[in-house]
């Protein structure tokens, strides 16, 4: 499986970020005022919004990298749109240490890796680092790795065993629309205030 690209890091974006956790409910509702409603995601999708107060295009403004507008130009063509993945990584949501992701029942061997937030556990979306796996607290090299997020064990650990990871991981993410608008608010310098995109599974 070919790692997609990753959303570059750029100083000019604007600290003004949007993350929308979205499930999707299907309601059916009675003559008698009753509702039945089934959840369709098993763990939510995340929609980001991110600006961008300063891109340049000419090499002349100190503050912004050079030709940051023809970066992000480049990987939005590159992705051509909405077609094509990559990853997007949160500086807020991008790490963790000693996460349990599971117990082991002396059978299963797979186990997909995830993070805890807000006492919510789910899968994340694209691993791109692993530092350790622990089984019982003690570090162990003997698994092999799955992209985007899961580890597959050579043996299964024990019954009872807590299974952990440290490390870092991304949102696999698809643009929300085929076009983005760029505005030039004075000579070589740009703007663009809505990138919207979408994480995948």
């Amino acid at each position: 499986m070919t790692t997609p690209p990753t959303f570059p890091t750029l100083p000019g974006q604007g600290s003004s970020v949007h993350k929308k956790p979205l499930f999707s409910t299907r309601v059916a509702s009675h003559v008698s005022g009753r509702e039945v409603r089934a959840g369709l995601y098993a763990h939510a999708l995340y929609e980001f919004e991110l600006t961008f107060d300063g891109l340049d295009s000419s090499g002349g403004f100190l503050g912004l990298q050079a030709q940051s507008l023809q970066t992000l130009i480049g990987f939005f063509l590159t992705a051509q749109g909405q077609l094509n993945s990559f990853l997007y990584v949160d500086p807020t949501d991008s790490a963790v240490s000693g996460q349990t992701v599971g117990t082991g029942d002396g059978t299963t061997t797979a186990f997909m890796l995830g993070r805890a937030i807000g006492g919510y556990f789910e899968p994340v979306s694209y691993v791109t680092g692993i530092s350790s796996v622990t089984v019982n607290g003690v570090a162990t090299g003997a698994y092999a790795f799955t992209a985007p997020n899961t580890i597959t064990f050579s043996s299964a650990p024990a019954s009872g065993a807590a299974i952990a990871w440290t490390g870092t991981y991304a949102f696999q993410c698809r643009f929300l629309d085929d076009q983005m608008d760029f505005e030039e608010f004075a000579s070589g310098a740009w703007q663009n205030k809505s990138i919207k995109f979408r994480s995948i599974r």
